[in-house]
């Protein structure tokens, strides 16, 4: 299904749904979809009505409260399949009906699961570079010879927005393209556990387990969110030794080694029996070919010398390198004028740096905020919400914003609290750094001991 074209005027809003669910995940299911709205009902075009329970289970929430910050109107919203056999009569459904047309019980058959994967994320447009060959290798060696002992498991890890998900999303995309019966599942590690409460919510934990053993491959981007969750992990165990004795392909990604993720013995052993690999910081010639591919892709006329520069001046993550292009573009588009390392280099000083400077750890954070208030390391993730424990977590929330590329989902995990608590936090602090000198002086004492110890 083409990508749609987004209403201008909806722009800022799903710009904001976007930061708060992060880039791929928005990506991943908005890129697919269309939305338009007609008074104060948003239609959501879907390529069919499980993509649309995806949306409308996970997402919805965010979507009208976006509606409601930004136009102060309460919007209610339904879904319409664009069916491809019949285009031209798509059918509207309600959110309830969406719901209800996925089966209690979900044994994978015929290409079921791949509505879950990006037609965008494929091999082929992948860039191989050294910081990434052995992992793109044993991704494609993993679709011509799935569940072979030598590469299975496959774990794949790295820093965030490096190909991680790219790189899973195109493993399932080819086998599918050779073997469009293959039952292949994509998901993340946190719906897994999502899945899991949910099923003993609802008493369905026999079809929750009955639904993965069924699989020729299990695709699980960000596993370390299964870890330290005792039942969802226990649960994956078996799950995952099921499909492994039974010779099926596990992939997973992970931002750690399988060595850091602390798994339990039984577990961790399994892991560590087939490939790991990790995606490094692309080198400068990869960020060359990456700036270029993206530059073809967007039909962005822009010369070599300043995809150069961009790829000399953003040495961290490809999210970084993208965006530097897409906001060079937009400005570029909107004032009529060709892209030169000038207005890169004023229009971008936000993403330029001569190194590394926001590889900064979100416990480097809590360490020094913890330091300077004295509060502990455990209790940025404690219940607690006295004020002498609320107001450094929320200093540190604040700070893991500004010094991190975390989405706010991501930062809210990382203190155990959701992503409106994070912005909350961001907002409160942010608000007094710039009313109140002296609290700035001190914050920005805070940070200049965070980069410190960084540098060490």
């Amino acid at each position: 299904m083409d990508n749609f074209q987004l209403d201008a005027s909806l722009l800022p809003i799903f710009q904001e749904v976007e930061q708060i669910i992060g880039k791929e995940t928005y990506e991943l299911w908005f890129k697919a979809a269309g939305f338009t709205l007609d008074g104060a009902v948003l239609t959501v075009t879907i390529p069919n009505a499980t993509w649309g329970q995806t949306i409308e289970s996970r997402y919805q929430k965010i979507i009208t409260d976006a509606f409601l910050k930004h136009t102060g109107t309460v919007i209610t919203v339904q879904y319409r399949v664009d069916t491809p056999q019949n285009p031209t009569t798509p059918t509207i459904v309600s959110a309830q009906d969406v719901m209800s047309s996925v089966p209690e019980t979900v044994v994978p058959v015929t290409n079921s699961f791949s509505y879950l994967f990006n037609p965008n994320y494929t091999f082929d447009n992948f860039i191989e570079s050294p910081s990434n060959r052995f992992a793109y290798q044993s991704a494609k060696a993993v679709v011509h010879k799935l569940g072979a002992r030598e590469n299975n498991p496959l774990v794949i890890y790295s820093a965030p927005g490096l190909g991680k998900t790219h790189l899973l999303q195109a493993i399932g995309n080819q086998i599918l393209k050779e073997n469009p019966a293959a039952k292949v599942m994509y998901m993340s590690g946190e719906e897994f556990v999502s899945e899991y409460i949910e099923s003993i919510q609802q008493k369905t934990a026999d079809a929750f387990r009955k639904k993965y053993r069924f699989l020729d491959c299990f695709l699980v981007d960000d596993i370390q969110y299964v870890v330290g969750k005792t039942s969802s992990s226990e649960v994956f165990f078996y799950t995952f030794n099921a499909l492994f004795e039974s010779g099926k392909q596990i992939v997973l990604s992970s931002d750690r080694s399988p060595q850091q993720l602390e798994w339990d013995e039984r577990l961790s052993s399994r892991l560590l029996s087939g490939i790991s690999t990790e995606i490094k910081y692309p080198n400068i010639e990869a960020r060359i070919a990456i700036l270029r591919q993206k530059r073809d892709s967007m039909n962005f006329i822009v010369g070599d010398d300043v995809i150069t520069f961009l790829a000399e001046g953003i040495q961290t993550n490809i999210r970084q390198l993208e965006g530097a292009l897409n906001t060079l573009r937009g400005y570029c588009t909107t004032h009529g004028i060709t892209p030169t390392i000038p207005i890169a280099k004023e229009l971008l000083v936000d993403y330029l740096t001569t190194e590394k400077e926001n590889e900064i750890s979100v416990n480097t954070i809590k360490k020094i905020v913890g330091k300077h208030f004295n509060v502990r390391m455990e209790d940025f993730n404690a219940k607690r919400k006295t004020q002498s424990i609320a107001w450094p977590r929320q200093i540190a929330m604040y700070l893991t914003t500004e010094l991190t590329d975390l989405s706010l989902p991501e930062i809210g995990r990382e203190f155990n609290r959701d992503h409106s608590t994070v912005v909350h936090a961001r907002d409160l602090v942010k608000d007094k750094v710039t009313t109140d000198p002296f609290f700035s002086a001190e914050i920005n004492q805070i940070v200049a001991d965070i980069k410190a110890v960084e540098k060490l």
